[in-house]
């Protein structure tokens, strides 16, 4: 009886102790997760390009490696000069929208003959505009200043690519357990790469949906908004709702009529469940097996410990957790309470 119990509060002990690392090491750990994901994709636009019809089988490997490197460096490069330079523009306004939303809800509390006037708290608490200005220049701010350490992780991820089997080989006195290793690396960096490749597609699509939706409408700062839906597609449940809630707002107090309100509303809301609820689901299939209520206790916890950024990598973070434990008979348990249906796959080392 005191084995099962002295084994608990180790493995509690060392949660918690892990946790702890986690917490205090976020400032070289959230770099090195950033770049891991771009690494993936930068695989994946690799893969891509190699299936190019006509010339991708020309096209050597490294080739096509630097090619997705130099495109996602560039493309990420003019994306964050077009946010920085809208979010500069939103911070110099801010006054006026919060005095015009100010005004907004004084109108609508006097039509309701409310007693007390409603204020953008009560609608979403402990919000402020210029307290999300300040965390979203905040949070470019800390990518940029990682932006150098990043990249050295993602070139080193690529040069080591070429050496890291005899690397796992020789940990390995075993041949077996050698190619089981491989097998699992391989499976796991496959599953991942199909999942970051998949993700990154479907918030590029729902990002530039966002955009064309608003410069229709001709809400201004429509690529601050598409950037933001983007990034926010990531985060699970609460990352739609939110990406629907601030382009609405934000023209509930530009226009003079609630017609383009309702049309943003509607519209977002449209682009959120077709890509969200119908399209990302069929295009991932079994590659994303989390329960709910995982989903959503892993993003209050990576939240609290990285913030904004650990609320965007949760869900890779959980995938890859539960690829891992599935392949192990003692960690294989826990896959199974943190998927959503229980069927994790049979595990590899069944495998012949």
């Amino acid at each position: 009886m005191r084995q099962p119990l002295v084994q608990f509060t180790l493995a509690l002990l060392m949660l918690c102790i892990i946790g702890w690392l986690f917490y205090v090491g976020r400032s070289l750990l959230v770099p090195f997760i950033i770049a891991l994901v771009l690494w993936y994709i930068i695989n994946s636009v690799s893969a891509a390009l190699l299936h190019t019809p006509y010339i991708g089988k020309y096209l050597p490997k490294s080739i096509t490696i630097v090619m997705a490197l130099f495109l996602i460096f560039y493309a990420l490069t003019w994306v964050f000069n077009i946010v920085t330079v809208n979010l500069q523009q939103l911070a110099q306004d801010a006054p006026i929208y919060q005095e015009r939303l100010d005004q907004v809800l004084l109108t609508v509390s006097e039509q309701l003959k409310l007693n007390d006037t409603l204020t953008l708290g009560d609608i979403i608490p402990n919000f402020s505009i210029s307290h999300a200005i300040s965390t979203g220049a905040g949070l470019l701010t800390t990518v940029a200043g990682s932006s150098s350490l990043i990249i050295v992780y993602v070139l080193f991820l690529i040069f080591e690519a070429n050496i890291i089997d005899k690397k796992l080989a020789a940990l390995f006195a075993d041949s077996n357990n050698a190619k089981l290793a491989f097998a699992i690396r391989d499976e796991v960096s496959r599953r991942m790469l199909r999942y970051v490749g998949i993700k990154t597609g479907v918030s590029i699509a729902t990002g530039l949906c966002t955009y064309a939706l608003l410069v229709t409408v001709g809400l201004p700062y429509a690529a601050l908004f598409a950037f933001i839906t983007f990034m926010l597609n990531y985060i699970p449940t609460i990352g739609s709702m939110i990406a629907v809630i601030f382009p609405s707002l934000f023209s509930l107090v530009y226009f003079d009529t609630l017609a383009p309100f309702f049309i943003v509303t509607f519209g977002l809301v449209a682009i959120q469940f077709t890509i969200g609820s119908i399209i990302d689901p069929r295009l991932m299939g079994t590659s994303l097996n989390i329960s709910p209520l995982v989903i959503m206790l892993s993003l209050s916890f990576w939240g609290s410990l990285w913030g904004v950024i650990g609320m965007v990598l949760c869900v890779p973070l959980m995938v890859l957790v539960i690829m891992i434990c599935a392949q192990f008979p003692k960690s294989r348990p826990i896959a199974i309470l943190l998927s959503g249906n229980g069927d994790v796959g049979e595990p590899i080392v069944h495998k012949d």
